[in-house]
């Protein structure tokens, strides 16, 4: 049904990469959880009332706050989607981590005063009234809440939305905590065991645990959190692909936003090549990769000196000394240059952030391989720390 929807109320569905469809799965998104939670907090405070189970009103109140949710996620998307201004050049798209941070709140304070609740039943129990309708309440409410999570979920990575896959991750936590009420009452139906309260609070637990990992969730990106491993290798990819390219490092990503994502990368040319034509190759890079992954790609042009000798023994030199160190990754721009009594062997290594402490190490290591290499060798080595998720060369 979810693609049905998709189809019916989204115009281009399958264009996922155009802001403007992406603003409409998010609508709709919104649209279907207030409807469809609403109905359902509706539904479960009424048999609640009725039976008397604190937890099946628990568990409409958890509704409550996901229509609530969606109400947030819904204006979250058509704020994240306002054009750019003066004061805010890079959009608005990070409001949609906002309008999570705000749900992830909201789901914490409603699992305090469950829990409040739910502990005050367990110090006053009272039987609870039984029906089959409460029932098939439930498990029409477990039946739906399994659709919204497939729904949610199914949005959220067509358009790689954090905020909607949070959603459908909380409905499904959800489908666990109605599913324990369901267990209570019929517990009290057929063994006269009144747990009513301790489920209550089991459920406020819940509620918490999934406010507060969904707080964590929202709060990373905005942190500035590691771009996409999928991304880069993409990026890396797409960059060698293009003749006349040697090599490429120091790519940075920044993140403003769901389809908001900027990138800056060094591009390794033979600098006997024509710097025109080298400097065409980068605009073609340029364009190319920022049109085809949906970036604002920027590119740096580096000459490298490749009838140099001393070139590849040195470069071999350096990956397998860098490979025996702990904590390097990588490095770039190896410069040679000669002078009257030694020659400067210049060039940057890239390490990774957890490394603590290690770059007299490091340094050390490769500054000794270099001299044996040939004394009159000088090493000048920079250090860079890796913004990228990478693996060793």
């Amino acid at each position: 049904m979810g693609n049905f929807l998709f189809k019916k109320f989204v115009k281009n569905y399958e264009d996922v990469k155009n802001p403007e469809v992406r603003d409409s799965y998010g609508k709709l998104a919104g649209i279907v959880g207030i409807i469809s939670n609403t109905v359902l907090c509706l539904m479960k405070i009424i048999i609640g009332w009725i039976s008397g189970s604190i937890a099946i009103i628990a568990d409409a109140i958890n509704n409550l706050a996901d229509a609530s949710s969606s109400v947030i996620t819904l204006v979250g998307f058509k704020l994240a989607s306002a054009p750019e201004d003066e004061e805010h050049p890079y959009g608005h798209a990070r409001i949609e981590y906002l309008a999570g941070m705000a749900v992830s709140v909201m789901i914490i304070l409603v699992g305090v005063e469950l829990g409040k609740s739910s502990f005050d039943k367990i110090l006053h129990p009272s039987p609870l009234e039984f029906s089959w309708t409460i029932v098939i309440v439930l498990l029409l409410a477990i039946a739906i809440k399994i659709w919204q999570a497939l729904f949610n979920i199914s949005a959220g990575k067509k358009i790689n939305s954090l905020a909607l896959i949070a959603t459908g991750t909380d409905s499904r936590n959800d489908v666990i905590s109605t599913s324990v009420v369901l267990l209570g009452v019929l517990a009290g139906y057929f063994f006269d065991i009144h747990i009513d309260g301790y489920l209550g609070l089991a459920v406020a637990i819940f509620i918490l645990w999934s406010g507060i990992s969904l707080v964590k969730e929202t709060i990373s990106p905005l942190l500035g959190e590691a771009p996409d491993p999928d991304l880069v290798t993409r990026i890396e990819e797409s960059a060698m692909d293009f003749e006349g390219v040697l090599g490429i490092h120091d790519l940075v990503v920044h993140n403003y936003g769901p389809g908001k994502i900027f990138a800056s990368i060094h591009i390794e040319v033979d600098s006997s090549v024509d710097v025109m034509i080298s400097h065409d190759l980068i605009d073609n890079i340029e364009k190319q990769l920022s049109k085809d992954l949906n970036i604002l790609l920027t590119a740096h042009m580096d000459p490298v000196n490749t009838q140099d000798p001393n070139r590849e023994p040195l470069c071999r030199l350096i990956e397998n000394t860098l490979r025996e160190t702990d904590g390097a990754l990588s490095f770039h721009d190896l410069r040679i240059v000669p002078g009257a009594t030694h020659t400067n062997v210049i060039f940057d290594v890239v390490i990774s952030p957890e490394c603590r402490g290690k770059q007299d190490e490091i340094r050390a290591a490769l500054e000794q391989q270099i001299s044996q290499f040939n004394p009159k060798f000088c090493s000048v080595i920079e250090f860079d720390t890796s913004y990228v998720k990478t693996s060793k060369i």
